[in-house]
């Protein structure tokens, strides 16, 4: 047999880390009736220019520059509106598949990029430091009594996670196996690198690399058999890097890779300089990448069986800068999508007249968001414990 090239070693060593825990990942082979498409804003939406609050006078005032005229808002209600650069997901909001948490954040807020995303990924409070994703501690908590409430085991969704976008976030954690797959294609290449190759003696490392092949070769070969044999799907995706996350996802669902847990991550939101035009492109971007996979799972008929949260570290100050930008604030709204919401608003906008040292109260904590997601989607125990026993939001009727 011939042995590994150099070029071949580095590549199956880069390859190797992320796909040793396929095996366990892909082992089981009914579909997940339930699938959670998590959303990261990377950098802190505004949400003011999201969801505007185009009724209130304060709004304007706070951004002279920065505030979207009125007749440009695109209405949801008397009070409230968005972003014209969000006009597809107009259709979701009058079928009901779209729903806007307002005032989402969480007391007292931590304007550190790095440590408030570490907040809102493990679901903390402020004052803790927690290293598992808030999914990992629902999925494994433990009642007061020493009662295991583990849902791993669940027949009802396949308790593992797929990352297409940014770090693992939420699903951090030995109990979903998190699997950062930028592309299913780098597994066959991986496989192909090993097989039938001889283990090279004197070196431990690649050793270790080889060992491992019989592990990584069933799984890649799985994946690679579902991507084949599932039906193409001829939605068409933007070609932006957060199309391409979505086509991915679209793709291993349709294939019936058993994953309930997709993270993605959209980069960009740190808008403190000129605003205006990069956050219209952002909003755009998001838009139209959410209506195409929506698009997409009604297609293979997944769409009633998927829910798509967005989540960032935090909004953005209610006053515009002297740079024509916003900076780190606290609260901000987040899209909810999915075939089974009963859409509309959750929670309450916070007031423009009743700001804390610039900054909008939040009116929702973060919190009861994921307990939603965790009982009404997941249907895990009414407010675990890991979540604070925040009551969940009536997401689901």
């Amino acid at each position: 047999m011939p042995a590994l090239t150099r070029r071949q070693l580095l590549t199956a060593a880069a390859i190797a880390p992320f796909i040793g825990t396929l095996p366990r990942a892909f082992a089981r082979s009914a579909p997940a009736p339930r699938i959670l498409v998590l959303v990261e804003l990377n950098g802190g939406n505004d949400g003011l220019n999201t969801v505007i609050p185009y009724a209130d006078a304060h709004y304007a005032a706070a951004r002279p520059t920065l505030a979207i005229a009125r007749d440009r808002v695109l209405q949801l209600d008397e009070r409230l509106g968005l972003h014209p650069a969000l006009a597809p997901l107009m259709p979701l909001w009058q079928a009901k598949n779209l729903g806007v948490a307002l005032g989402v954040g969480y007391k007292p807020t931590n304007r550190s990029h790095f440590r408030s995303i570490e907040i809102w990924n493990s679901a903390s409070t402020a004052e803790e430091t927690l290293q598992d994703g808030w999914l990992h501690r629902v999925l494994t908590e433990t009642g007061i009594d020493g009662t295991a409430q583990s849902a791993i085991e669940d027949p009802a969704f396949d308790a593992q996670g797929i990352v297409l976008g940014g770090p693992e976030g939420p699903l951090a954690g030995s109990a979903l196996a998190p699997v950062v797959m930028r592309d299913p294609r780098q597994l066959g290449q991986a496989v192909r690198l090993l097989d039938g190759q001889e283990t090279p003696t004197g070196n431990p490392a690649l050793a270790h690399i080889l060992t491992t092949r019989a592990r990584m070769h069933g799984a890649a070969l799985d994946v690679a058999r579902r991507l084949k044999e599932a039906p193409p799907i001829t939605t068409t995706f933007p070609k932006s890097a957060l199309g391409r996350q979505f086509e991915l996802a679209a793709d291993l669902i349709a294939a019936g890779v058993p994953a309930s847990f997709f993270k993605l991550q959209h980069s960009g939101y740190d808008t403190h300089a000129q605003q205006a035009p990069r956050h219209a492109a952002l909003l755009g971007d998001l838009a139209e990448a959410l209506v195409t996979f929506r698009q997409a799972m009604i297609e293979v008929g997944a769409w009633d069986r998927v829910l798509v949260v967005t989540y960032a570290e935090f909004g953005r100050r209610a006053a515009e800068n002297a740079s024509g930008g916003s900076d780190h604030g606290t609260a901000a709204p987040h899209f909810l999508l999915g075939g089974r919401l009963g859409g509309g608003f959750y929670g309450e906008q916070p007031r423009l007249d009743d700001l804390e040292g610039g900054d909008l109260t939040p009116r929702l904590d973060f919190r009861r968001l994921y307990a939603a997601v965790a009982q009404g989607w997941l249907g895990l125990p009414p407010a675990p414990g890991s979540l604070g026993r925040h009551a969940p939001l009536p997401l689901f009727g």
